[in-house]
């Protein structure tokens, strides 16, 4: 049996966009209110403030209305003033991303680099801010998706604070899916989504804006208003009694609420427990079929996405390809610099239970046995099993 390219895969456990919750698809299925009426506004204001439990704020987030990469791009346009100096933390393809959009709006940006298979050294960034202390603002991402390692941001949060600079954080794909928030990297702007660890499609961004960003964003003349991109435009409009800037996501807001709704009543910490088991019994058993994961140290391996290195001579675009049709299984590839060298597997919402580990590494296996490369699938499948039976 092959599996059309045109028909849905059997199962989808791709870095996003993520298989979504059942009960989102029928939250979102709800009656579409005019954003107007007093019934939406309430429910919106709820919503609102279940986010702010949620991410564990003082204050709801700002809930702006497109998928997350609108909250990263607005960060940068609503924070970053023409006098600003910027230094970007660069550890994968996202990371190196964002020092692109910093660049439109800044005076000078600097970056930190490293490998795509590490991480940012929290010293590195202490000695950086130290020789100079012009830095305004410093960017980094949490997750690097397309590589699938993980930054210290509380470690680097410390730095900047106490550097007396504001951090932007890209949380998009780890928030919800291991323990993080943005009072604990002490964040200035954190963005994250509904749309990775929540289970929800992609069409919402939430994001936690720190006293001091707001005042430096109502006092940056060149900050965008009446726009997509303006975080102050909708700085207030989770309130019932404030009205919306512009037409709001009626039906994304509905699925979000069924999702914090099924986040918070399962509890954040068996959320997280079963991401990072998922994760955990992935790696043990792509190790166990001879193949390496990509992450130079499995503290850095997110508990949200294992990347997988290909072999020597290996490109990564037939194994995903062969997955797909021989088993049904869809996995994720790498993005500019790590495409074609590894394979991403999300565990992310519903995908984040350790059975599919035994998919994902059945699915690896025999497409790379297929395609000639030698694969231990008994040994992996074993080693899956056995870290499903002892836990984390």
């Amino acid at each position: 049996m092959r599996y059309s390219k045109t028909r849905p895969p059997a199962f989808t456990l791709s870095a996003g966009p993520v298989d979504a919750y059942p009960e989102v698809l029928r939250g979102m299925g709800t009656t579409v209110l005019y954003d107007f009426d007093p019934a939406f506004l309430h429910v919106y204001e709820g919503v609102a403030r279940k986010a702010q439990t949620a991410m564990d704020m003082n204050e709801p987030p700002v809930i702006l209305h497109g998928e997350p990469v609108l909250g990263l791009e607005a960060a940068a346009a609503s924070l970053i003033a023409r006098e600003d100096v910027v230094l970007n933390l660069a550890s994968g393809v996202y990371g190196k991303g964002f020092g692109y959009w910093a660049t439109r709006y800044a005076s000078r940006v600097d970056e930190i680099e490293t490998d795509y298979d590490d991480a940012i050294d929290p010293g590195a960034v202490a000695e950086h801010l130290k020789k100079h202390p012009e830095t305004a603002v410093v960017s980094v991402v949490h997750h690097d998706t397309p590589s699938g390692t993980l930054n210290d941001i509380n470690a680097i949060g410390q730095v900047v604070a106490d550097a007396g600079a504001l951090l932007i954080v890209d949380a998009v794909s780890s928030w919800a899916g291991m323990e993080t928030s943005p009072a604990a990297c002490q964040a200035g702007i954190y963005i994250t989504g509904p749309n990775k660890c929540l289970g929800c499609p992609p069409g919402l961004t939430m994001a936690a804006v720190s006293d001091a960003a707001w005042e430096k964003m109502e006092a940056n003349k060149d900050a965008p208003f009446a726009s997509m991109l303006s975080f102050t435009d909708w700085k207030n409009a989770w309130k019932a009694s404030e009205p919306f800037p512009f037409t709001p996501s009626v039906a994304e807001i509905n699925g979000l609420d069924t999702a914090l709704d099924r986040y918070l009543e399962e509890g954040p910490e068996a959320v997280w427990e079963r991401h990072a088991l998922t994760a955990a019994a992935t790696r043990d058993g792509v190790r166990a079929m001879g193949v390496d994961i990509w992450p130079k140290r499995e503290e850095i391996a997110s508990p949200t996405c294992t990347a997988v290195r290909m072999p020597d001579g290996v490109d990564a675009g037939p194994v995903l390809a062969e997955a797909r049709a021989r088993y049904g299984v869809s996995m994720s590839a790498g993005r500019a610099e790590t495409l074609g060298k590894l394979i991403r597997i999300g565990h992310m919402g519903p995908t984040a239970q350790p059975a599919y580990a035994l998919v994902a590494v059945a699915a690896l296996g025999g497409a790379l046995q297929a395609l000639g490369t030698n694969a231990d699938i008994a040994a992996g499948l074993g080693a899956v099993q056995a870290r499903m039976d002892q836990g984390l």
